[in-house]
């Protein structure tokens, strides 16, 4: 009663805004201390403990620690409720999340917030390292984020799921099994606000990291021309097309080629997609991707037929005059004048020995069995140029490929040891069954220069559109998380299917 008086008597109003700090100080639960040996015990040993007024250590999926009402005064958490709402929140966007995140929460004055980062850094910070008995640095990262409709922390697959609650805190060891999540946000009304952070201690050794092997790759399949009369809109045929669609790719390094395919093709495709006999297999692991890709083996016969399309020699040329790029040895290639004026200037030698080196344009090489010869190299078979093989070897161009099957909840993710971006590629992607496909459902396919967060390019999928990108090594790409939204577009269809893609790398 006397807090109220001193708060609404404005003669006593300083007296007031110190016994007002003084009611509001954050303090731990008091059954911290209660059982704070049990619960190092069970941390140290791997096992598990719980206590009926609110504290939980678990050790699945991995080892972790749940602290009901973590702070004592609920006035204080109301305050700090209001004050976290006021911050700047910026947005943070990319394969892994969507978010907003405020700054630094060690830099905020708000009485409020400061109460919380006392308590965290000092009485909280010397009961964690008891309890871990690890020496934890007095330096603590601490920032509050914001989840609003759609949000997220990437999905993974749900071993536990831990419901937020009011003034609850959980802990755990960052480690190489430590995978967690927010899923995505599906309430319009709601808004989940946590603050978050890491205490710091000596670093440890962690295990290597898994390698996946490289996917298969094949050479161009037999055929003539007749295949890309069947499937192909005759504009994209004709040489003075190719000719302005290659000018515009050597200066982007992507185009989007609309009505790509002749339209009663594309329907026929789109009506096999929606075929049960197609048998879908999920993709993973779900800290690299989820999708579903087709088994080629039992396809229906257009789809295996489209495929063949896309790994066909007619292709593989038609790709190259699109492009520049060699993907055919009868494609017209850049550095003919060049190799034209080296053999002029090999027989104006006299017999002098010239050095003879391929020459390169936007970072695309091109190497002929003429140039190997004239170094004096041995010509064998051909055979498929893998990463880590010598240069030397003359390469045949190969491509590789995959039905792809989107939904809401799918992604793919950018990781370290991915060795397929380890390479000069061209990507093609055509989409099927993506019609008012809107870019704030997710599923647009995002490239990024390797350690940047600003987006090169983004391909939102489009029906019935080749797209065609040339990236470098140092060029990464994902599939942006497919969100809740994309339910209102399925639902306008009566079916809850998504869109697919087939997509397609080449190497020169």
């Amino acid at each position: 009663m006397s807090s109220k008086r001193l708060r609404s008597d404005p003669e006593s109003r300083v007296g007031g805004k110190r016994q007002l700090k003084h009611q509001e100080l954050a303090e731990l639960n008091p059954l911290l201390l209660e059982v704070k040996e049990r619960v190092s015990e069970a941390w140290s040993r791997g096992l598990e403990y719980s206590h009926e007024k609110g504290l939980l250590v678990d050790i699945q999926p991995f080892t972790h620690c749940v602290i009901s009402n973590f702070i004592q005064s609920q006035t204080l958490l109301e305050g700090l409720q209001n004050e976290l709402l006021q911050l700047n929140f910026h947005e943070k966007s990319n394969d892994l999340y969507k978010f907003k995140q405020s700054d630094d929460l060690r830099k905020k004055k708000g009485y409020h917030i400061s109460s919380l980062r006392k308590v965290l850094f000092e009485d909280f910070r010397t009961w964690l390292s008891d309890i871990l008995g690890v020496k934890l640095e007095s330096t603590v990262d601490l920032s509050c984020a914001k989840y609003e409709y759609t949000e997220h922390d990437q999905p993974q697959q749900i071993a536990k799921s831990l419901t937020p609650s009011w003034n609850t805190l959980i802990f755990f060891e960052v480690s190489p099994v430590s995978h967690h999540q927010v899923s995505e946000i599906l309430s319009e009304e709601k808004c989940r606000l946590s603050v978050s952070g890491w205490f710091h201690g000596p670093s440890l050794a962690r295990p290597p990291r898994y390698i996946e092997s490289l996917s298969s790759r094949n050479p161009h399949i037999a055929s003539d021309e007749e295949i890309l009369y069947d499937w192909i809109n005759p504009i994209y045929l004709d040489v003075s097309t190719q000719v302005r669609i290659q000018d515009e790719f050597e200066e982007k390094s992507e185009i989007l080629l609309k009505n790509f395919f002749k339209n009663e093709k594309f329907e026929l495709v789109c009506e096999a997609l929606r075929s049960p006999e197609i048998k879908w297999k999920r993709r993973g692991p779900a800290n690299k991707r989820c999708y579903d890709q087709a088994e080629e083996d039992g396809l229906p016969d257009i789809l295996a037929k489209c495929m063949g399309l896309f790994c066909s020699e007619a292709l593989f040329l038609l790709l190259s005059n699109f492009t520049g790029l060699k993907l055919h040895f009868l494609a017209s290639s850049d550095n003919n004048d060049d190799e034209d004026e080296q053999e002029d200037e090999l027989e104006e030698s006299d017999g002098h020995e010239h050095a003879c080196s391929s020459t390169e344009k936007g970072n695309k090489s091109d190497s002929t069995e003429d140039d190997q010869r004239k170094k004096g190299d041995n010509i064998g078979p051909n055979k498929v140029e893998m990463p880590g093989e010598s240069p030397q070897n003359p390469s045949v161009p190969v491509c590789r490929g995959e039905l792809r099957h989107w939904k809401n909840g799918y992604y793919t993710l950018i990781h370290d040891t991915n060795v397929e971006n380890s390479e000069f590629a061209l990507d093609l992607l055509l989409c099927c069954g993506c019609e008012d496909w809107n870019d704030e459902f997710g599923g647009i396919t995002s490239y990024i220069a390797k350690g940047e967060d600003e987006e090169l390019l983004t391909l939102c999928p489009e029906d019935n559109s080749l797209a065609l990108i040339y990236r470098d090594k140092e060029t990464l790409k994902f599939v942006k998380h497919i969100n809740q939204r994309s339910i209102s577009q399925c639902k306008k269809t009566h079916e809850k299917k998504g869109f697919w893609d087939f997509s397609f790398v080449y190497y020169e």
